[in-house]
């Protein structure tokens, strides 16, 4: 038998289809509403290249290097000395990641001098002598089982000079960041600082943020333990409405510019029938805007559910927060409580009346221990990042792409935001989850 496999993915129909779909959805990119899927559109067989069979024309710049350990190695591992460092705000799996990047070192590559960097970036400063702690397999042991980072952490103080005079003074050749898209920027500056300088020193990121919104990363740690503890929360909010005449449970989950939290929520549970994400703009007034598709929603099924993300309708806040915080994020107003006032107004302004049970599992989603999909995630992730930072390998990052994990530069993956593509089949499902308008602007 020959081992030539003749590929042939071609479906077979009963013939043309003429009948128009009921849904109206567009066909039109650039009009914010969720688009048909064509005909003529594909997913690639396979998502990886071998240079070796391209030829010497393949062009490197347009495909993502694919991780793991190589052959040979960068640094000699008994004169390397790593540090790990966890910024911004807490995620599920922050100490799952430590873990794996402490015991790649030690046991796959012999590297026993690993520092933990206390409080974020601040930890390099010596205006606040925060003394590091020394990471071996027994001090990691059982930290994945904990939520929260054993090395602590914070916002801010990511000045790249005091940074690479600490990394000098601490005879520091390897540096892990874990954090979000303000220390991944901070990450790239000190990489920067660092060839300026011409020093040795690689610096690896692995992606924190529960939004899900590091571009060229499929699934950043923590979101799948997000979802889950979301979906708790929404179960919750629909039992209280239920038990309630004209009962609301209304649920703000995180994502300030990108609403996957929210979206994945909705699809992993029955229970949402509005969701309000920061890609798809909505008003309070009018035919098809919130306030009275929520009491269309009570006028026929006596309860509704609501999902927003803490991103979503900031435009509609007449005073929402100005400036930047530490990490220079834009500082939003709290849309969960507006929204809760402004129903509340509505409903007993009609004579109805206004059951609202609010829920914010925000800090408790924060806190809590990663599942078991995000552990297996966070495994990979520190162990490739240890792969790439032994080889030299610097100003990038690890992240999964395409089903493989790879290599990412830095200004690749923070150029802009991954959001929800709000006229793509996600968003399209949600709203046939929900069913609620295809579009709240009137």
């Amino acid at each position: 038998m020959s081992d030539k496999v003749n590929y042939d993915f071609r479906i077979s129909s009963l013939g043309t289809c003429k009948v128009p779909s009921p849904k109206p959805y567009s066909t039109k990119l650039g009009d914010s509403i969720a688009n048909y899927t064509r005909d003529d559109q594909y997913i690639l067989r396979s998502n990886t290249i071998d240079a070796s069979t391209v030829g010497p024309d393949y062009d490197p710049a347009w495909m993502l290097e694919i991780a793991g350990p190589r052959e040979k190695i960068y640094f000699s591992p008994s004169h390397s000395h790593a540090a790990i460092v966890t910024c911004g705000g807490l995620c599920p799996g922050l100490n799952d990641v430590i873990r794996s990047i402490t015991r790649t070192l030690w046991y796959f590559y012999g590297v026993e001098r690993i520092t933990g960097i206390r409080y974020g970036y601040r930890g390099f400063r010596p205006e606040f002598n925060l003394t590091p702690i020394e990471l071996n397999p027994d001090i990691v042991d059982d930290i994945h089982n904990m939520g929260g980072s054993i090395l602590g952490s914070s916002r801010g103080y990511g000045d790249e000079e005091p940074i690479v005079d600490a990394l000098e003074r601490m005879n520091i050749n390897i540096l892990f960041t874990i954090g979000g898209d303000g220390t991944l920027r901070g990450s790239q500056a000190i990489s920067d600082e660092i060839k300026k300088r011409g020093l040795k020193i690689a610096c690896v990121g692995v992606p924190k943020t529960i939004d899900n919104d590091i571009m060229f990363v499929q699934k950043t740690f923590g979101f799948d333990t997000a979802v889950a503890k979301a979906v708790e929360a929404v179960s919750a909010a629909h039992v209280e409405a239920k038990s309630a005449p004209d009962g609301i449970g209304l649920v703000k989950v995180m994502g300030r510019d990108s609403g996957f939290i929210a979206a994945h929520t909705t699809l992993s549970t029955s229970d949402v029938n509005i969701c309000l994400i920061p890609e798809v703009p909505f008003v309070l007034e009018g035919e098809h805007g919130l306030l009275k598709t929520l009491e269309d929603r009570l006028d026929k099924r006596k309860h509704a559910v609501i999902l927003v993300a803490e991103g979503a309708g900031q435009e509609l806040l007449k005073s929402g927060k100005d400036g930047l915080d530490a990490s220079g994020n834009k500082s939003y107003g709290d849309i969960g409580l507006y929204l809760k006032d402004t129903i509340h107004k509505f409903l007993t302004d009609k004579g109805r009346e206004a059951n609202i049970k609010y829920i914010d599992p925000s800090y408790i989603i924060r806190a809590s221990p990663a599942n078991p999909v995000d552990s297996y995630y966070c495994a990979r992730l520190g162990a490739n990042a240890v792969h790439a930072a032994m080889t030299g390998r610097t100003a990038c990052l690890i992240g999964q792409w395409n089903n493989a994990l790879v290599h990412v530069p830095i200004h690749m993956a923070t150029f802009k935001r991954k959001q929800v593509y709000n006229e793509g089949s996600l968003w399209r499902d949600v709203l046939e989850s929900t069913r609620q308008p295809i579009s709240m602007i009137d």
